[in-house]
């Protein structure tokens, strides 16, 4: 579905961000519910350090990333965005009773339960690993993160999906477990079906088309500090 400049639903998006966290930035989860909705949108792109801006914290208080507004609603958190367009698209819902309080269990789940660690390893190997006490804690944070993956590979089982069949849930649970790569790709190794389950979502045709578009839209230039940091660093 290509991108409607029209469109009532807008998301913002950084225009550039480092090639690490190209395919993980959060807006991809928004624009993967929406292709999956159906619903067209269109992109509001923010250099870096923008999002900071009085203008943006009106959308944001944190000055994070992406904010979602319809005309009749501005949401932030990515989670709560994909619920709101679950709600908007029965197919994002899985079926039988309690639908939506099914699904919202394995968004929560997923951002509450399985990320955190996640985030903990990325902030020990990336954002802090200069920090003398950030080597010390990887064994442990590698600990977590393979309980929750092997808590998660036991209630998937031989499943295709978490709840009968593809909701926002295993959008939101395929989108944390990208996460698990690098230094870390061996933990879900041990779990073949989380792997499998992975892949799945990966292969699905709104998530090739969110994955594109938002791959296509890192077009700005990296931010004054970037650049020169990364300058030194060749230099080093």
């Amino acid at each position: 579905m290509p991108l409607n400049p029209d469109a009532a639903i807008t998301v913002t998006a950084f225009d550039w961000v480092p090639d690490f966290a190209r395919g993980l930035v959060r807006d991809l989860r928004v624009r993967w519910a929406l292709e999956e909705a159906g619903l067209d949108y269109r992109v509001e792109y923010l250099p870096q350090g923008t999002q900071k801006l009085p203008r943006h914290r009106r959308r944001q208080p944190f000055g994070q990333l992406p904010t979602y507004e319809d005309g009749a609603v501005t949401l932030f958190e990515s989670g709560a965005i994909a619920l709101h367009i679950a709600d908007q698209a029965p197919a994002l819902l899985p079926e039988g009773d309690n639908a939506r309080a099914r699904a919202a269990q394995w968004v929560i789940a997923a951002l509450n339960t399985v990320e955190p660690p996640l985030g903990d390893w990325s902030m020990a190997t990336l954002f802090e690993a200069d920090k003398p006490w950030s080597a010390p804690r990887k064994p442990a944070i590698r600990e977590r993160i393979d309980e929750r993956l092997g808590e998660l590979s036991a209630r998937l089982g031989d499943d295709e999906w978490l709840e009968g069949r593809f909701c926002v849930g295993d959008l939101t649970m395929i989108a944390v477990l990208q996460l698990v790569s690098g230094e870390l790709a061996d933990l879900l190794e041990r779990y073949p079906n989380l792997a499998a389950y992975r892949a799945r979502g990966e292969a699905r045709p709104a998530y090739r088309r969110a994955l594109e578009d938002q791959m296509a839209g890192f077009t700005g230039a990296p931010p004054a500090e970037w650049a020169a940091a990364q300058q030194e660093e060749e230099i080093a």
